[in-house]
């Protein structure tokens, strides 16, 4: 008798896609270059709806502690 085999899960990509004429990296160098990608906790993240409310923060937040080291140095 036969032993039932495992069921493989669909693959996530099908043969009908060609990437004969694809080249590997094309962009890689474009998006390193672009993107800093940071990940907020998400009690963190809850304060923050989007990019340009954190880069507000913390560009207030750059604010003080250059402040700070003025006014320390004086």
């Amino acid at each position: 008798m036969k032993k039932a085999g495992k069921k493989r899960p669909a693959p996530e990509m099908l043969d009908e896609y060609d990437f004969s004429k694809g080249v590997r990296g094309k962009y890689a160098k474009r998006y390193a270059e672009g993107s800093n990608v940071v990940v907020l906790a998400p009690d963190v993240a809850k304060f923050f709806p989007d990019s340009e409310s954190v880069n507000l923060a913390l560009r207030a937040l750059v604010d003080v502690a250059k402040s700070s080291v003025r006014n320390a140095g004086a």
